[in-house]
């Protein structure tokens, strides 16, 4: 038996270390960069503050014995686990390393994303997923199931009590999509990631069909049709440095509140120009991106899903230095119409908020829901009805200011008096009915306009009638359905003073287990 020593077993560690850090090996390394893609270990060193990132388990292997895998074990089985610090603030991540059988997952590939996430859980700190991954290893057969299906019970029980974050960094299939698809939010790399159940092969098998893998699954699929893409990047690194923006406007867990930074841009600036940007006229579009950017700290705005729904707008900004979600309508897209897409994106992004403690600033410019057969048969009732229920629970502050026009049911569904709202704002020149005046015109006074002497002055007469009675926000102010009309010029400052009066707000909630959303 040979002698231990303290220097043999340094040597035998750092063997060991030193091909865990090679991963597939320097020919599959090279391979992988010429992609233009980092290895795993070189994106947590960019994710994470320098020095700070500490790899757990670095030594797990496969214990495949079967198909020739007993001659390709590799330390570390193909993805990197551990924590460290982002600005300071501790997080945990894995990155799965492509050179190492297609980053695929295998029995204890699985359970040691499943041991990172236990400690994320366990710590209440956020979690990246890096993930680059064909999907699970088939060499396994059903043992590499329970590392699976770990996951997904983890990202579950993690949902809403800490931030998740994924970003698709190659090919991704199978397993290997359903993880991130249970975060908060995707990232995917455009032309490098794609994300698809099945391949372009097995869909060509059994329907015929053929597609490339980047027209079934890619980053325009996944931003544009499938809203399942939050943000698209152009590469690794310019990844990354988004993840670190956007869990700089974050909570660590949801019994924290969002971090606040010393704010630079007076409270109370005034917004002289947005008078110039919102036309009184209501038929005259105009883009909502200038009034939010106009409102918020330092003109910036981190807009979530912008290429998908793009009628309505959601994103995170910062008032007086604290973190709020932004949702507000768009008028140069639909004219700001609500549909059964954009009532999605913008449900799922309040119960985001909700969980982690952000306040809501909606910015409402809404005609009503957008009209139309293939609305009704796609489920806008139901669609629509997941606004509702978002804006409904959600106990955090909420701020609605209406711009120009709320119609109909979107009065509701942008959260409205009665729905919650906790301050209900309005410009003079706001418009808060059941319908436009002219169409509530036609149909009140339709048989009076056709037996008027002078049909189209009767119905002018009525409509100024209609205007100055109904059709405006002093109205509602009258009955309390608006709490205070404010000048255009106050704007950023009205709703800074809002969120702080609403700081400590609190509501107690009946027990329940949950409510049952309209999925």
């Amino acid at each position: 038996m040979t002698d231990k020593t303290h220097q043999k077993e340094f040597e035998r560690l750092k063997d060991l270390q030193e091909k865990a850090s090679m991963g597939g090996g320097q020919k599959a390394i090279d391979r992988h960069r010429s992609r233009g893609k980092l290895t795993a270990r070189e994106r947590l060193d960019i994710l994470f503050d320098k020095d700070s990132f500490v790899e757990l388990n670095d030594l797990a292997q496969s214990q495949c014995m079967d198909f020739g895998m007993e001659k390709r074990k590799v330390p570390g089985d193909g993805v990197v686990i551990g924590y460290g610090t982002i600005d300071g603030r501790t997080a945990f991540a894995y990155a799965q390393d492509a050179t190492v059988l297609g980053g695929s997952v295998g029995t204890i590939h699985g359970q040691k994303i499943c041991r990172i996430m236990d400690e994320a859980l366990k710590v209440k700190a956020p979690l990246i997923c890096l993930n680059d991954s064909g999907g699970g290893r088939l060499h396994e057969g059903f043992f590499a199931s329970k590392g699976v299906a770990g996951m997904f019970l983890r990202n579950t029980a993690a949902s809403g009590v800490i931030p998740q974050i994924s970003c698709i960094m190659g090919p991704c299939a199978g397993v290997s999509v359903y993880s991130p698809a249970l975060t908060d939010f995707i990232i995917m790399v455009e032309k490098q990631s794609q994300m698809v159940i099945t391949g372009p092969k097995v869909i060509q098998d059994v329907t015929g069909e053929t597609v490339s893998l980047e027209d079934l699954g890619g980053s325009d699929v996944h931003s544009r049709i499938t809203g399942q893409a939050h943000f698209v990047t152009k590469d690794d690194k310019q990844s990354i440095e988004l993840i670190r923006s956007l869990l700089s406007f974050l909570p660590s867990n949801h019994d924290e509140a969002p971090p606040a930074i010393p704010c630079d841009d007076d409270p109370q600036r005034k917004n002289d120009t947005l008078t110039q940007i919102v036309p009184a006229d209501f038929k005259r579009a105009y883009d909502m991106h200038q009034v939010i950017n106009q409102v918020v700290d330092n003109n910036k705005f981190l807009e979530i899903l912008p290429q998908f729904a793009p009628n309505i707008i959601t994103g995170l900004a910062r008032l007086d230095g604290n973190t709020v979600g932004i949702v507000a309508n768009q008028p140069t897209n639909m004219a700001g119409c609500l549909d059964y897409q954009s009532a999605d994106k913008a449900a799922r992004f309040i119960r985001f908020c909700d969980c982690f403690n952000i306040p809501l600033v909606n910015f409402v410019d809404v005609p009503g829901y957008f009209p139309g057969v293939d609305q009704e048969r796609a489920g806008i009732i139901r669609h629509g009805a997941k606004m509702l229920y978002a804006y409904a629970e959600a106990t955090v502050p909420k701020i609605t200011l209406a711009l120009r026009k709320e119609y109909g049911g979107a009065v509701m569904a942008m959260c409205c008096s009665g729905m919650g709202v906790d301050l209900m704002l309005a410009w003079p020149v706001a418009q808060l009915v059941v319908l436009d005046t002219t169409a509530a015109i036609n149909i009140i006074y339709r048989k009076d306009i056709q037996s008027a002497d002078d049909p189209e002055a009767f119905k002018q007469q009525k409509i100024e009638e209609y205007d100055y009675k109904y059709s405006n926000p002093f109205h509602a102010a009258s009955n309390m359905l608006v709490d205070k009309i404010i000048e255009p010029e106050e704007t950023r400052t009205q709703i800074i003073k809002g969120l702080k009066m609403l700081k400590n707000k609190k509501r107690p909630e009946p027990f329940r287990k949950h409510g049952n959303i309209p999925l």
